[in-house]
């Protein structure tokens, strides 16, 4: 498979240094921008004066998405930190690599035997990498190891999270953000607190109790693999909430500050774990228990590899990456990002690692015409303010992908301005939410401190689809506004 791939690329390089297919000629985009469009870049150039956009750095291409021409261009070659809009390459890697029905796997296994109630041997829950495992499919699991008999288990419980390396972080992570969902570790046995599917974290909630008394807190789903240090306090209703959940990095310890006024809801926070095979483990655990199945007492909860001759006693699959994709893009999910890209590191190259799968992304970019060179990232959700794109290039996938057989399911994945619904409207819900833009608006956000993005594809009134990507950082003032209007200019276009 590697070799089929080398040749691939290399095949096309020699295309590609023949021919400018996919390569609009800047000069005739120009005469075209200078006709055709000439009121829309005298709004996206009036726009680009504010001083929001004069303080910031910035890089913006609008393509015509029927030909890919360039209509407008500010900066097109300059590289800026993407932020979550380096997923647009990620999710659409994913798709070509994995395919639209690809699904993840996980099994209960064992090596050994049962005997009158007692599974005597130890039992493997081996992680493949889904990112969508709840406690009810755990409660599922211990369901069915019930309806086979098993009543006890005499050897250790083991988590097999071996499908990928052990590296748990991408490079490029700050110490302050280890603690949050956003930047859980990445394991292939891993567990998510609800149905938006932030695997590797709790969600941890404070409310307040009765005056001078510590504020009530709940883990969810329970779990020991958090210790948490209440250090908070009640205080009389309309004082101010200055309630803080964070984690100690380097250790599972929760710690809770602040005050918690009666008669608010307190506070809620998603933290990280800082080993999600265990919690995987803790929580399939207490599923067992919760089905009437002991362990013994010496049995263990221990990370390990699952035997060859190991038996599958139960197994589960996730939902298609076409309807993962949704919640994955939308709601613009980190670990879900760098799990596909592992995935596809495992697929392509059999290493279930960042440096494979981050070569799958370029490797893909390259063989569609990306100048991969303007590319340069060291995770796939764009976590790392290390990461350069330009405008130029990232609006370029986004027109060469329009030709992919699974560009429908891209195009849909991606949120809709202005929508309310979360799994319509995701990060743009509350963006961009009065006519013409709303609905007309289908993009990519990116954030990051000082650095804020969007890019994808945005309908003028004359039902014109155009491409547009804004990348903007060093900005003290937030570019939100600027690059809202933008956006905006483009849909009112006719």
């Amino acid at each position: 498979m590697k070799a089929c791939r080398k040749v691939l690329i290399t095949l096309v390089a020699i295309i590609l240094t023949g021919s400018a297919i996919f390569v609009p000629n800047p000069s005739i985009s120009s005469v075209e921008a200078a006709s055709t469009y000439t009121s829309l870049t005298n709004k996206l150039n009036t726009i680009m004066a504010d001083n929001r956009m004069k303080n910031a750095t910035s890089s913006i291409t609008v393509r015509k998405a029927s030909t890919g021409e360039i209509i407008y261009e500010r900066n097109g070659n300059k590289g800026i930190t993407p932020a979550s809009s380096l997923k647009l390459l990620t999710g659409a890697t994913a798709l070509e690599t994995l395919g639209e029905d690809f699904r993840f796997s996980t099994a209960v296994l064992t090596n050994g035997k049962v005997s009158k109630g007692t599974l005597n041997g130890n039992l493997y829950l081996k992680g493949q990498g889904d990112p969508t495992l709840l406690k009810s499919h755990f409660d599922n699991f211990a369901t069915g190891l019930s309806k086979q008999g098993i009543k006890h288990i005499s050897g250790n419980l083991i988590g097999d999270d071996t499908w990928y390396d052990s590296v748990g972080l991408s490079s490029g992570i700050m110490a302050e953000d280890v603690p949050y969902y956003y930047a859980a570790p990445i394991s292939a046995l891993t567990l998510s607190p609800n149905g938006d599917f932030d695997a590797g974290s709790v969600i941890v909630e404070a409310k307040p109790t009765s005056n001078g008394k510590a504020a009530r807190v709940t883990l969810s789903p329970n779990t020991n693999v958090l210790k948490v240090v209440n250090k908070s306090k009640t205080v009389p209703k309309g004082s101010k909430n200055t309630l803080k959940i964070t984690r100690e990095v380097g250790t599972n310890k929760v710690i809770i500050t602040g005050n918690s006024p009666i008669g608010t809801s307190g506070s809620k926070e998603w933290i990280a774990v800082t080993d999600p095979t265990m919690y995987a483990l803790d929580i399939f655990k207490r599923s067992l228990a919760e089905k009437g199945i002991t362990v013994g007492k010496s049995s263990k909860l221990v990370k390990g590899k699952t035997p060859a001759t190991a038996k599958t006693l139960l197994s589960r699959k996730s939902q298609p990456l076409k309807d993962l994709i949704i919640p994955f893009m939308k709601l613009s999910n980190n670990v879900h990002a760098e799990i596909l890209a592992k995935e596809m590191g495992k697929k392509v190259y059999g290493e279930g690692s960042w440096d494979a799968g981050l070569q799958v992304m370029r490797d893909y970019a390259f063989s569609v015409g990306i100048d991969t060179s303007q590319w340069k990232f060291e995770d796939a959700s764009g976590l790392s303010y290390s990461n350069k794109i330009t405008s130029r290039e990232l609006s370029q996938l986004l027109y060469v992908i329009r030709k992919e057989p699974w560009y429908n399911t891209y195009y849909k994945s991606l949120p809709i301005a202005g929508s309310k619904d979360r799994y319509v409207g995701g990060t743009l819900r509350h963006r961009l939410g009065t006519a013409p833009a709303a609905g007309n608006v289908m993009a990519k956000t990116g954030s990051l401190k000082n650095i804020k993005a969007l890019a994808g594809y945005a309908k003028t009134k004359d039902g014109e689809l155009l491409i547009f990507t804004v990348l903007t950082e060093d900005n003290k003032a937030s570019t939100v506004p600027s690059i809202d209007q933008i956006a905006t200019a483009i849909t009112n276009h006719k």
